[in-house]
């Protein structure tokens, strides 16, 4: 069994919740997003993020509006709309039961 892949596969299925959670705190655009997400070690490519982003927002989770840039093009600045909010606050829930559940199991002498 490769153990990468396993690893992978658990960081895609928390990246949901992870960029929801960083624009919780502000509207932010992709290169921000993915900045907050290296510094906490969880190391994502652009060609990840983008896709999740447009289907967060098909979804309606999420919004944008460009904003212009003093350095370069406008930049896609990205938010949660009310329903993303709630969406962020049953996932909160969610990984809670679910990181204490672990933190049971896999702490069992």
């Amino acid at each position: 069994m490769n153990i990468e892949n396993t690893k992978a596969q658990m960081r895609k299925g928390v990246l949901e919740f992870c960029i929801l959670s960083v624009l919780k705190v502000k509207d932010a655009y992709t290169s921000e997003i993915l900045e907050t997400l290296k510094e906490a070690k969880l190391l994502v490519v652009e060609g990840t993020v983008y896709p999740l982003l447009t289907r967060l927002k098909n979804d309606g989770l999420l919004l944008y509006r460009w904003e212009e840039s003093t350095s370069g093009p406008p930049r896609k600045y990205y938010g949660l709309t009310d329903e993303g909010k709630e969406f962020l606050n049953e996932l909160g829930s969610t990984w809670t039961e679910l990181s204490d559940a672990v933190n049971t199991i896999t702490n069992k002498n």
